[in-house]
């Protein structure tokens, strides 16, 4: 993220309003971008870290891990981060060159082919909840083993279920639990993602440069 002042002053007000919490230091960085960019302290009880996925997350960033996104708005939010610091390529599920499927939406489709493609990548879900749907579908029969998954896609019908597939899956994970979410909310935790894992693993890289 490009900081500015206002930036700075924003995230300090953050930090006196959340009260006590039970994050990491580094989980709370992703806390407290959601919140900045979104404007809901709720989200500090909603969002849940599987054990390890900031690490396993850092590192597959750092290994350039390609990074697979449900919509435009996620990849459009995320690009100039990804393109200062570890580069990753990053692939839109709606840009998936595929046959048409009448039982399935264009982002599932397009992100399934593209999960059988890259099936250790990085899947960033912000909107669609039927892509989110899609790539649960294809770990539990074992296609595929996602260094992370990303999940925060809004909705009223099976999105919670969704989501509790997700967590009871084996894959790192940072999701919602809740109805709630959207793209900005992928975007801003993939953003806080690449710092932490620049901050880690940037010097180095830049070292051997």
């Amino acid at each position: 993220m490009e900081w500015h002042v206002t930036d700075a002053q924003s995230l300090a007000i953050i930090d006196g309003e959340i009260g006590d919490h039970v994050f990491s230091p580094a989980e709370y960085e992703i806390v407290r971008r959601v919140i900045y960019a979104t404007s809901d302290f709720e989200y500090k009880s909603l969002i849940r870290f599987s054990e390890h996925a900031l690490q396993a997350g850092g590192a597959a960033l750092a290994a350039r891990t390609t990074i697979v996104v449900d919509v435009p708005m996620v990849q459009v939010g995320i690009a100039y981060d990804i393109q200062n610091t570890f580069a990753n390529p990053v692939y839109c599920s709606m840009d998936a060159l595929t046959r048409p499927q009448e039982e399935k939406t264009r982002s599932a489709w397009g992100i399934e082919t593209l999960a059988k493609r890259y099936p250790e990548g990085i899947f960033v879900v912000g909107q669609a909840q039927t892509a989110l749907t899609a790539l649960v579908d294809l770990i539990e029969i074992e296609e595929i083993r996602p260094a992370l998954i990303i999940a925060t896609p809004a909705g009223f019908v099976n999105v919670d279920a969704d989501k509790e597939r997700l967590q009871e899956s084996l894959v790192p994970y940072i999701t919602i639990n809740s109805r709630k979410g959207n793209a900005v909310v992928a975007a801003a935790i993939v953003d806080g993602l690449v710092d932490l894992a620049w901050q880690a693993y940037g010097q180095d890289r830049n070292g051997g440069s």
